[in-house]
């Protein structure tokens, strides 16, 4: 869904999260008496939560997008059990999606939120904590029942006995109204109650004012096979907005503006990670010139991007759902050497299954992209959370000396940008790349500015058509590895083409002719001269967002920055100066990192694992950067981080 946004270039100064206040707009009934009250608030942090089966991300996924055709800045976080089908009505089996959306520019899917809406006993008891004094929260009351309390450890109701008096607690029916909403519809108890997910997701929207046409129209698309189905939805929809026109018990609606000041001009959608990432490896194969290859096994979180990529055979896409995460990456080698832009998608799992291949890929030094969703581990660990932990899996995971680049986005749309960057590398440089997404930006979403074809990079490379060396005798034959003084990549050669027969394989290579060698001194200078292909990789220096002078810079990477730039919009609207850097290079690093470090008294580096980076950048430039580490598998909230910083800065 795509809204048009005209507006100067420019964002916001206001602190993300802060909540400027409210106004109050009376709303007229028929004779001019005042029924219902309007507030214009700032932003809202809305969280739906219920049972896996209760369709709580579908019910969220949808108010994002009326949202975000509405023109508000938003961010998401869709959180859910690993299991394909958790026991119901348990703590594990909880799903939840918080939205923040806000009339201005934001970063993070919110701290707090300021609506619950809790579909049965365990989705308020796994969310209660998060729920700050005074928030709203809405009850499925149907659900509160002697069985489905004891199975989440409430001896007594929750409702009654006291324990929710410092929230606004909306008790409501959803059950039994939707039943009683789609009585004409002729179905059962089961399939009505199915429907409770759209009436609560009615009276949210009739809460904050959103949109309702897209959602009528996406259940109709939805349950286009069935009629009834899709006509039932509809109506427990209505039914929603209905009743928060009526009832009682909801005498205020509220009001958050477009946020047609924080963006610049252009065409906006709703976009999550996964989804960039997909359209920016067609962006990378279109510009390229390139057919796109990729050879994939299906993960949590990466399958997203096979799923969509399969849908785009129009684009010259090609997709192979292999028997397993090798067969995968060694299907996308093939298609490298054959004269693809090849891709292969996977989490820290399957990066481990994959890295005698990697090695392979450097060996033969081939354009080949390594997309790693991370996700919480070791091993299987926590298949559905977020975690930032395969950093040094990505540098070293591999036997011998194998450097590959490593790019890392920042934002669910930068996944786009990150996913270009990652193939101009592999391309220029003939050499595999990590591309390190993670959970939160794969499923978070956020609005996005559709670029112009025109503004993107030019990635034609060219394939070697001859012979490239001159023997001592006259004649002219084709060396393999024999390389551009500039990049140092080797020619890419597509088999079949006459006179460029060459060897492949996983043993050393001979520089040059690419025979197999076992000379030490030869071993030796392939090792260095792969190394320095990679340090040679030419990429941006680091910009620092110092306007203040600070002596305490935070440097993070990847999904680490919406939080640390809101905790840093928040110090310095409290008057404290401090720096911020956000690495997107990993390696190689860029070219004036080390001197940036070397300014500051104090590094504080933010991560969602145990010091990862803070390692590297100890190692490297011999700096005693501070660590401030999670591994709880959610991302870091901006008051945390606020906290955290403060106290480096006052040290």
């Amino acid at each position: 869904m795509t809204s048009q946004v005209s507006s100067p270039a420019g964002k916001t100064d206001e602190a993300d999260e802060a909540l400027v206040g409210e106004q109050r707009v009376p709303q007229l009934g028929p004779e001019g008496a005042t029924e219902k009250e309007i507030r214009r608030l700032d932003r809202v942090i809305i969280r739906f939560a219920g049972d896996s089966g209760d369709g709580m991300q579908l019910t969220g996924d949808r108010f994002t997008s009326e949202t975000a055709s509405f023109g508000n800045d938003l961010s998401t976080l869709p959180n859910f059990p690993a299991e394909i089908r958790a026991p119901a009505g348990t703590l594990p089996g909880v799903s939840s999606f918080q939205l923040h959306f806000a009339d201005h520019d934001i970063l993070t899917p919110g701290d707090a939120p300021n609506v619950l809406v809790a579909m049965n006993p365990a989705a308020l008891k796994a969310n209660i904590a998060d729920v700050p004094r005074g928030a709203d929260i809405i009850v499925n009351t149907d659900e509160f029942t002697k069985r489905p309390m004891a199975k989440v450890g409430y001896e007594t109701s929750p409702l009654e006995d006291g324990s929710l008096d410092a929230y606004n607690v909306h008790p409501v029916p959803l059950t039994t109204l939707t039943i009683e909403a789609l009585k004409e519809f002729g179905l059962s108890r089961k399939e009505a109650e199915r429907s409770k997910n759209m009436f609560a997701l009615g009276l949210l929207s009739w809460m904050y004012n959103r949109p309702t046409e897209g959602t009528e129209k996406f259940l109709r698309a939805k349950f286009a096979k069935k009629q009834a189905i899709a006509e039932a939805n509809v109506a427990a929809f209505r039914a929603g907005w209905n009743f928060g026109e009526t009832t009682e018990d909801f005498a205020v609606s509220y009001e958050v503006a477009p946020a047609s000041q924080a963006f610049p001009t252009g065409t906006y959608r709703n976009i999550s990670g996964n989804l960039a990432l997909s359209y920016g490896l067609i962006a990378a194969a279109r510009q390229a010139d390139l057919p796109l290859y990729l050879g994939s096994y299906p993960i949590t979180p990466a399958s997203d991007i096979l799923h969509e990529l399969s849908r785009h055979k129009n684009f010259g896409v090609r997709t192979f759902q292999a028997e397993d995460e090798i067969a995968g990456i060694g299907a996308a080698l093939g298609a490298a050497f054959g004269g693809s832009l090849a891709v292969t998608t996977t989490s820290g799992p399957g990066v481990a299954l994959k890295s005698e291949t990697i090695g392979l890929a450097v060996s033969l030094e081939l354009p080949l992209l390594i997309v790693d969703i991370q996700r919480g581990g070791p091993s299987t660990g926590l298949p559905t959370k977020t975690e930032q932990a395969d950093l040094l899996q990505a540098m070293y995971g591999r036997n011998g000396e194998a450097p590959v680049p490593v790019v890392a986005p920042r934002t669910p749309a930068d996944c786009f940008d990150a996913a270009m960057d990652a193939a101009r590398i592999a391309l220029t440089y003939r050499t595999p790349v990590f591309l390190l997404s993670d959970g939160y930006l794969a499923n978070g979403s956020e609005p996005w500015r559709i670029p112009e074809v025109a503004s993107l990079p030019d990635l034609r490379t060219r394939f070697a058509t001859g012979p490239n060396h001159e023997l001592a005798d006259g004649t002219r034959v084709f060396w393999p590895y024999k390389r551009d003084p500039e990049t140092l990549a080797r020619p890419w050669a597509v088999p079949g083409t006459p006179g460029l027969e060459h060897r492949i394989g996983g043993i050393e290579k001979q520089d040059g002719t690419g025979n197999i060698s076992y000379d030490p001194a030869n071993h030796d200078f392939m090792v260095r001269t792969r190394q320095a292909k990679i340090d040679g990789i030419a990429v941006p220096d680091l910009e620092v967002d110092d306007p203040a002078d600070a002596r305490t810079l935070v440097l993070g990477w990847g999904s680490t920055y919406g939080p640390i730039t809101a905790a840093v919009r928040r110090l310095r609207a409290a008057g404290d100066t401090i720096a911020q850097a956000h690495l997107r290079h990993l390696n190689p690093f860029p070219g004036n990192l080390g001197e940036v470090l070397g300014r500051y008294g104090r590094v504080v580096v933010p991560e969602m694992n145990l010091g990862q980076l803070a390692t590297l950048l100890r190692a490297r430039y011999l700096v005693d950067v501070q660590s401030f580490n999670q591994v709880n598998g959610m991302p870091f909230k901006a008051e945390q981080l606020a906290t955290a910083l403060k106290e480096a800065i006052d040290a």
